[in-house]
């Protein structure tokens, strides 16, 4: 069976929002093969009408301690 491929797709699913201003949904999207996270709010325009209002960025990498290591010489 033949590998799915992601790329050019992207995903979105409802966020449990911690305060109003975090987004109502996050996920990944792949545009050309490179990764990229999506946020999304819920959005009315002055007209009454909703939409969704988007952002694109880099992925959160979070960053590992700093262990000294041990094996070092002297």
């Amino acid at each position: 069976m033949p590998e799915y491929d992601n790329k050019n797709s992207g995903v979105l699913f409802t966020n449990t929002k911690k305060n109003e201003k975090h987004p109502d949904f996050k996920g990944q999207l792949n545009v050309d093969g490179k990764d990229w996270e999506i946020a999304a709010w819920n959005k009315t325009s002055k007209a009454g009408k909703q939409f969704l209002s988007l952002k694109v960025s880099v992925p959160y990498v979070k960053e590992t301690s700093k262990d000294t290591d041990l094996n070092e010489d002297f």
